[in-house]
């Protein structure tokens, strides 16, 4: 094993959310480690430069991510800070996440100037997402509203609402509050109501699998119950393929010492919804994720899957 580095290298992408991010995890890291140097390095990516088509017509999030990995693997960088989220279910061969910072709160959250809730809608109100996921959701539940796509960077999306392009917008409660946008929330959706992305609120980590002695720097920082509920969300995720074209949400909450998985598949105009919630071991993450992938397949996943563009 290598000597631990005097000089860290943190490749983070360009946006004040992600810039946020990858600040927090360097004071994190300069606060257990004063001797060491930490340095970011803002890299464009391919996901924040397309703004023009969703990111399934692109080739989905792992948009967001490939360029920070190209940077550990030339030795730009010493590791790369990712919204959980934005991370694709199978890494290529050679990295791996090495610590789950602590979830944020991973629910969705309704911002609007004018309307207090979903509800409040009038009967084809304007919605915005970027997400498939928060998209299938919203049409099921809200059939009456009008559910339009929604590009760019947060402080973006809020003066397209503010302009009267939409008249609500479904973001996640993680990133505006850790912007200091939480005045911008009219109210927050359970996670029954709208439930959260895989990996949603949580920030992962990322190092090449050789850099053993990045993976011990960063043990301090993993936390321990995310680490858990994110791996089973992944592995459900895996189990349905991981396709950035399937309308996906699975949401983990420690209980003890289970974890309670609650998974949901669905067409992207909401018409089919498939939904489960297991309880497993949390010392097991991924056999639960699996079972519940299974599980919703035997529901009638399977026949949505099948429906999905041949990639």
């Amino acid at each position: 094993m290598s000597p631990r580095p005097a000089r860290l290298v943190i490749a983070t992408r360009q946006s004040r959310l992600a810039l946020w991010q990858s600040n927090f995890v360097s004071q994190q890291l300069s606060a257990l480690y004063p001797e060491r140097q930490i340095e970011l390095l803002p890299l464009s990516t391919r996901g924040d430069e397309v703004l023009d088509r969703s990111l399934a017509a692109i080739g989905g999030k792992g948009l967001f991510v490939k360029e920070l990995e190209q940077a550990l693997a030339d030795g730009r960088a010493d590791l790369a800070v990712h919204s959980c989220k934005d991370v694709p279910m199978d890494l290529p061969e050679g990295f791996t996440l090495a610590a789950y910072m602590e979830r944020e709160d991973p629910r969705d959250a309704f911002v609007s100037v004018r309307f207090d809730s979903l509800a409040a809608l009038p009967q084809r109100g304007v919605v915005g997402t970027s997400s498939l996921r928060r998209e299938a959701q919203l049409r099921h539940t809200h059939p009456h509203l009008q559910v339009n796509p929604l590009r760019g960077n947060i402080d973006t999306r809020l003066r397209k609402l503010e302009a009267g392009t939409y008249d609500a917008l479904v973001l996640a409660a993680a990133g505006l509050r850790r912007l200091g946008l939480e005045a911008h929330v009219r109210s927050r959706m359970s996670v029954e109501e709208s439930v959260p992305a895989v990996g949603q609120g949580a920030l992962a980590i990322e190092v090449r699998a050789e850099r053993g002695d990045l993976a011990d720097l960063l043990k301090p920082l993993n936390h321990s119950a995310t680490e858990r509920c994110v791996r089973a969300e992944r592995a459900a995720s895996r189990g349905l393929g991981g396709s950035c074209h399937l309308p996906l949400a699975v949401h983990g909450r420690l209980e003890g010492r289970e974890i309670r998985l609650t998974g949901l598949v669905a067409t992207q105009d909401g018409s089919q919804l498939v939904r489960a919630t297991l309880s497993g071991d949390a010392r097991e993450p991924e056999r639960l994720g699996a079972q519940l992938a299974a599980e919703l397949r035997s529901r009638g996943a399977e026949a949505i899957l099948e429906q999905l563009p041949t990639q």
